[in-house]
């Protein structure tokens, strides 16, 4: 663990309205797919006693220590696993942890990056990693020194939505080799100049590289999919998403999901057979009260989106062969009986 992170600095973002939207209770199971410093995942535990679980996972060697420190009261109750929420569905299946009442993303970085010493702020000088893993390959630095100019704006633009993209690209590869965060800061800023309004100049192309490093726009839209499958009957998928990016990836999703034809507008007849699995549970994003942004700015880009689970028992008999035979589970009695838990819990 780094010793510089305190245990007391991370303040968890919309934690009475994720604990709400989840619909916490008593003995439910819930996986909390971004653990970081275990805001959100203590209260998960609190409210669920007696009887709760929860499975944390997170990319972050580092964010695993940290929250496993915080989470010591609940050691019985809670599962850590230092993964990328990518394999989601795969980590699941090893723990035979499904069906589940409730699943969170809080997609923001934690504190444990922000604090720490891979690059991820643009306010202290680190070697430019931005890797949530240490163990992955790419670091942003990588990608800085080795990708073209059209190469490196079209990855500004993609991803960090920066009107002066092919300005940076080209004064990165001006002085390039780039090996630390504050280099590349002073690079941006010769690029387009300092400060303009409340944004910082590097704000966009830091959040462009993290993004490219980590795969998170692509793991995302991915993960989403396998998490609806893990859903019990009415359980809870709940995103709090900090861009534009993310939540349109979300928005767009659970509207997709809530539907039970996606045929273009003007088809005469459906054709696509899609069926809906999700209901939203509330149309309107919902955003941090203005007290909360005063005593958090990290909040203040903060949206959360929260949409239900609808099921059949046809999904559900489908869902337990395919994870029995996946799994090798034998003990039929006992699977569905943790199957159908789901249905009735109060």
């Amino acid at each position: 663990m780094n010793p510089k992170v305190s245990l007391n600095i991370h303040t968890p973002v919309l934690l009475r309205e994720v604990v709400e939207a989840l619909a916490v209770q008593p003995g439910g199971r819930y996986i909390d797919c971004t653990l970081g410093s275990g805001g959100h995942a203590s209260a998960i535990l609190e409210h669920s006693l007696p009887g709760g679980q929860l499975l944390s996972i997170d990319a972050d060697p580092e964010a695993i220590e940290l929250a496993r420190v915080k989470l010591e009261a609940y050691r019985g109750s809670s599962l850590l696993v230092n993964q990328n929420f990518i394999n989601l569905k795969t980590i699941c299946t090893k723990y035979n942890f499904f069906p589940v009442h409730g699943i969170l993303f809080d997609l923001g970085m934690s504190s444990v990056q922000l604090s720490g010493s891979r690059g991820f702020s643009f306010q202290r000088d680190a070697p430019l990693d931005m890797r949530y893993n240490p163990s992955d390959e790419v670091t942003a630095a990588d990608i800085v020194n080795n990708s073209s100019e059209d190469e490196l704006a079209h990855l500004l633009k993609t991803y960090g939505e920066e009107g002066y993209s092919h300005q940076i690209a080209r004064y990165i590869v001006k002085e390039r080799p780039i090996e630390t965060t504050l280099k590349l800061v002073r690079t941006i800023e010769q690029a387009i100049g300092k400060r303009r309004g409340r944004i910082h100049p590097a704000t966009k192309t830091f959040q462009a590289l993290r993004i490219a490093v980590n795969h998170e726009l692509e793991n995302l839209s991915s993960v989403l999919k396998q998490a609806v499958e893990l859903l019990g009957f009415e359980g809870r998928l709940v995103v709090i998403s900090y861009h534009s990016l993310e939540d349109r990836i979300v928005k767009q999703f659970l509207r997709k999901e809530s539907r039970d034809c996606i045929c273009p507008p003007g088809t005469p007849t459906c054709v696509c057979g899609h069926k809906a699995c999700l209901k939203l549970i509330s149309k309107r994003v919902v955003v941090p009260s203005r007290e909360e942004v005063r005593l958090n700015r990290r909040a203040r880009s903060a949206r959360l989106r929260v949409a239900q689970r609808i099921i059949n028992h046809n999904e559900y008999f489908q869902s337990f062969a395919r994870y029995s035979f996946s799994t090798g589970i034998t003990n039929y009695h006992e699977h569905f009986k943790l199957i159908f838990s789901t249905l009735n819990i109060n």
